[in-house]
């Protein structure tokens, strides 16, 4: 991993002013103490970025969480007895890891990811204009289309410049245009250019841009409009931002319940966005599933221990890493210490940054997932790739993160039902010989019951007097449904005058009396015919 420090190290420093602003924001919008994100952010970089296999993943507390940790912690009578439940969720998750659950996230269509992508990328840009201008009524990090505030993803838009922040707004335009020049032309100047990264520059800009224009009426920046981390007076007062669980609501049906919840949320975000960062990923590489999921488990279980939000990876985070040139897993537990030495050492400076600033650099990561031209080409691809990936991305806006996904997988598994209906055979049909029509219909490797449809109305269409070509030579596995289609179709087949001419590995049988007894079936067994 050292071999790409001089990659890693600068892309760290970018994921941290990334992720330093959603673990304060998506600790608000939780309703939890701000500190219990930071705990989350710097347990998700270091412990899970150590144990985890993926390379540019990053770790720490999700969007997709908030709701759920807002209703628990007022459903359970307090923090620290959400904090049981967090535990419990990692501990569930280590068991997901066990029972090698990871390969659910290799089952959601590649349509469903890129959409689940361009949809995220969206939704920052939408979410972070507000807080680019001034206007920050909502936390930083919230994904939802109905915002806290009372607004929603387009009011907000529509009323900022009844809330328009001057300072801010201007911050916020010179760090996007440090940033565009930073990455369009400077980077291709030297290697200095490479290693000082375009956000850091953005930041100490807004920084100094802060200090000098306090005392400037119109373009002063007030603490609301700034990052917001807690500041201790004192060591003791620093250990005191800690919480930790109160385990005798362990007997509490209700943190079980809540348990399972974290564990089955967290997992499956955590596994769409390693097979959503492995497609980001330039190099390829592939993460390993059910080694994450226990990575993810034992940060969950240390950061219920001392007060943290539940973790997950973030799309966010990664790909802010991957955009930055992140090589290995060294950035992410970098990313780690940055936030953890920040929040020690400088939290004060830190309060100095304006929140316009990382929100310029939020819609540069969300332009970057969004390209207008990934549209276009899955345009092209067909409607079968087209439709989920656009029911994903407007799911996603109008909604959130989960409901979205799960929109995209219940139309690409419509999708891929009227696939399987229209691939489970194919007809045939030749001149007439002898006054019959001569058909021939060949079933696909395998035939299941989704096939029923298809299969039951060509033959059902067959005209009288045809001979049926029937062959299964390439059929591997045949459902019991559809034996019995054919059972049903060979009766009556003899009052339509229909030959039947039945060609397997087996042989050649002409108008078998039974297809049951050819195959030599039991009631409801299925056959492979491999």
């Amino acid at each position: 991993m050292l071999k790409t420090l001089k990659s890693d190290l600068p892309a760290s420093v970018v994921v941290f002013f990334v992720a330093l602003p959603l673990c304060l924001g998506i600790a608000l919008a939780s309703g939890a103490p701000l500190f219990s994100g930071l705990i989350a952010g710097i347990i998700g970089g270091i412990v899970v970025g150590s144990l985890s296999g993926s390379k540019i993943g990053v770790s720490g507390p999700a969007a997709g969480l908030a709701a759920i940790v807002l209703t628990a912690i007022g459903t359970l009578g307090g923090y620290e007895n959400f904090l049981v439940a967090v535990v419990l969720g990692g501990i569930i998750q280590l068991l997901f890891g066990v029972l090698r659950a990871g390969i659910i996230g290799y089952y959601f269509p590649s349509s469903v990811i890129k959409g689940m992508l361009t949809g995220i990328g969206i939704i920052i840009i939408l979410k972070q204009i507000p807080h680019f201008f001034g206007y920050d009524a909502e936390p930083e990090g919230a994904d939802s289309f109905f915002e806290t505030s009372g607004e929603n993803t387009f009011s907000a838009i529509w009323h900022i410049f009844d809330n328009l922040i001057i300072g801010s707004m201007i911050i916020g335009f010179i760090s996007l245009a440090i940033l565009l020049l930073w990455s369009n032309v400077l980077v291709k100047k030297g290697k200095f250019f490479e290693i000082i990264q375009g956000p850091l520059v953005a930041v100490v800009v807004g920084i100094i841009f802060y200090v000098i224009t306090q005392s400037n009426e119109a373009l002063a920046i007030s603490d609301s409009h700034l990052v917001s981390v807690p500041v201790p007076d004192s060591f003791d007062s620093f250990i005191g931002q800690f919480s930790f669980p109160n385990f005798s609501a362990i007997t509490n049906p209700e943190v079980w319940v809540i348990a399972f919840t974290i564990a089955l949320v967290a997992s499956l975000e955590t596994l769409l966005c390693v097979e959503a960062t492995d497609k980001l990923d330039p190099e390829k590489n592939v993460t390993p599933t059910n080694r994450e999921l226990l990575a993810q488990g034992t940060g969950n279980i240390l950061s219920g221990l001392v007060g943290g939000l539940p973790i997950t990876q973030v799309i966010v985070r990664s790909s802010a890493n991957i955009q930055s040139g992140g090589k290995s897993k060294l950035s992410a537990i970098i990313h780690g210490f940055l936030l953890l030495i920040s929040v020690i050492l400088i939290p004060t400076l830190l309060n100095k940054i304006p929140l316009s600033v990382l929100a310029a650099i939020l819609l540069i990561v969300g332009y970057k997932l969004a390209k207008p031209a990934l549209f276009m080409k899955m345009y092209k691809l067909g409607w079968k790739q087209s439709v989920p990936f656009f029911v994903t991305v407007f799911g996603i806006v109008f909604t959130d993160l989960l409901v979205g996904i799960g929109l995209g997988l219940a139309v690409g598994i419509v999708v891929i039902l009227l696939k399987s209906y229209q691939n489970s055979h194919f007809l045939h049909i030749e001149d007439n010989s002898n006054g019959k029509h001569r058909i021939k219909m060949e079933l696909a490797e395998e035939v299941t019951f989704f096939n029923k449809g298809a299969i039951l109305k060509e033959l059902d269409s067959l005209p009288r007097d045809t001979y049926l070509e029937f062959d299964v030579r390439k059929t591997r596995y045949l459902d019991y449904d559809i034996i019995e289609i054919l059972e049903d179709f060979a009766f009556k087949a003899k009052e339509r005058n229909i030959d039947i001419k039945l060609i397997s590995k087996r042989g050649v049988v002409e108008n078998p009396p039974s297809f049951i007894e050819f195959f030599q079936l039991r009631p409801k067994s299925n056959i492979s015919l491999s």
